[in-house]
């Protein structure tokens, strides 16, 4: 290998560490390495692989056939020393293992830029999570006195609710909730949407559909704070708006004979006739 210009002696770089340049290529190689700090960089980048090309060689080289970084080891004493320190590697191997060294290094180098780009998503989705999970809790009724709401509407209204082509509704005489139940036909059964109005917790609760024929499934679950939702004269903002869930039935529409709204003891707070 003849080296011309200096284009060339950057690109020696490989070849010099795995020991296939002539000696007076190596010669020329580390009278430029001298003063060449990109090239110095290079060397310490492909010392990193040592090991990988140590599991690559067949068997120990002869001294005579030895790269030029072997042969600085058993150096006459008083011999100049190398301008940097540098790697004890294995023999040469063959022109594919130095090609292979190449797209190593330029893989390490891409899988560092990929973690890069990873931390910077990640850090992102965080900044965009924090008012996110903040709106959830001030939407559940966490948020103190006098607070505002990012959004003062559910998805579940916004999406659904108002969309939806049928409604039912009722107020229970003696709990004072009242519930509205959005009803729309899917092939898989019914979907459904619950307004709920004037409910105090804390609780936990259930909205249940009951057929025509006795059998009951339970469309959706949710919890009320103590402050409540749709009460007109509640603490906050998120309190005095109603709840918003949906959820949905196996049972198609035309079973369906009623809805009722129960805490999770089995007392009932509202029931819709469907």
């Amino acid at each position: 290998m003849t080296m011309r210009g200096q284009d060339s002696i950057h690109d020696a770089v490989g070849a010099y560490v795995l020991g296939v340049l002539d000696d007076a290529d190596v010669s020329a190689f580390e009278a430029h390495l001298a003063g060449c700090d990109i090239c110095a960089v290079h060397v310490e980048e492909f010392s990193g692989l040592e090991p990988m090309l140590a599991a690559l060689a067949d068997a120990p080289v002869p001294p005579a056939a030895a790269s030029p970084l072997l042969r600085r080891v058993g150096a006459p004493a008083g011999a100049s020393p190398p301008p940097r320190p540098l790697p004890v590697l294995p023999g040469p191997p063959g022109p594919r293992v130095l090609g292979g060294v190449l797209d190593e290094v330029a893989g390490q180098r891409a899988a560092r830029r990929r973690r890069g780009r990873y931390l910077v998503a990640a850090a992102a989705a965080l900044v965009v999570a924090v008012p996110v999970t903040t709106y959830a809790f001030i939407r559940d009724g966490d948020a103190p006195k006098g607070s505002v709401e990012a959004h003062p509407t559910s998805p579940a209204e916004d999406a659904f609710f108002h969309h939806m082509p049928e409604k039912v509704r009722a107020t229970d005489p003696t709990t004072r909730v009242s519930a509205t139940v959005g009803l729309e036909k899917k092939g898989w059964g019914t979907h459904a949407v619950l307004e709920l109005k004037g409910v105090k917790g804390p609780l936990k609760c259930n909205l249940v559909a009951v057929s025509k024929t006795g059998e009951e499934e339970i469309i959706t679950s949710w919890s009320v704070p103590r402050w409540g939702y749709g009460i007109p004269d509640g603490p906050s903002d998120a309190s005095k708006a109603p709840l918003y869930v949906h959820g949905g039935a196996a049972m198609a529409r035309e079973d369906i004979d009623r809805f009722e709204v129960r805490t999770f003891d089995n007392q009932k707070l509202v029931e819709i006739d469907a």
